[in-house]
């Protein structure tokens, strides 16, 4: 392993962790094992509360990170329905409450395949998006009102894995740039109800699935056992 010259690193980042934590960790592992400090960036966040597939870049292998970032994605969401956050997922808590017994299995099925194509998606206030140089979800954990303009993008596939309600489960395969709390939002309108997620999985980026991706805490024993190129 060329860490310097760089490599491409795909974790399966667990649960809770941020991705800064991630490439903060394993910046100074690296830096550790190498005796230098070693450049890493990820290509493309993943949620503190979604699990899966984060591409890592080493040393000259971080000037590819827009490349990677923009790989299709394929995710696997469970939604509850019925019910809103202010976060569109489990870091805030249902702030309301609407009416699921009209929603059938296949209104669910119809209601997907109006997502498919290209869509306008604006996505949520707690999210990394900039308003004038201040992300925004800093904004809106200071109570400030959050509007963010509508973003174009495109949604390849929606499948519906499984229906138990108020519980459903659906693997989505998109383009940079979604989110898949705003498309569980915007699910639950659909709906005539609400929606938000409960779990989040991204379980590919481009070619990297995440059944072959290193698992986090495995890394510090696998980069022990490593070998390193000379430099």
């Amino acid at each position: 392993m060329d860490f310097l010259s760089g490599e491409i690193l795909a974790i399966d980042k667990p649960y809770e962790w941020t991705s800064f934590g991630i490439v903060a960790r394993v910046r100074w592992l690296l830096s550790q094992r190498l005796g230098t400090k070693v450049k890493v960036g990820h290509a493309g966040t993943l949620d503190p509360l979604a699990t899966g597939v984060l591409l890592l870049c080493t040393g000259r292998a971080t000037k590819r990170i827009e490349e990677l970032q923009a790989h299709t994605k394929e995710y696997e969401a469970t939604l509850k329905l019925g019910a809103t956050t202010a976060s569109f997922d489990m870091e805030h808590p249902e702030d309301a409450t609407f009416p699921t017994g009209h929603i059938t299995r296949e209104m669910v099925e119809q209601v997907l395949t109006t997502f498919v194509g290209t869509i306008q998606q604006v996505p949520p206030a707690y999210s990394a998006c900039k308003i004038k140089g201040t992300h925004a979800y800093h904004l809106a954990r200071r109570g400030n009102d959050v509007e963010l303009k509508p973003k174009t993008l495109v949604i390849d596939e929606i499948e519906l894995l499984d229906f138990a309600m108020p519980t459903i489960k659906i693997r989505v395969v998109c383009s940079k740039g979604t989110y898949i709390r705003a498309l569980a939002r915007d699910i639950g309108q659909a709906l005539n109800s609400g929606a938000y997620l409960t779990a989040l999985r991204r379980t590919r980026v481009g070619d990297y699935r995440v059944e072959d991706c290193l698992l986090f805490d495995a890394f510090p024993q696998w980069l022990e056992q490593a070998e390193i190129a000379d430099n």
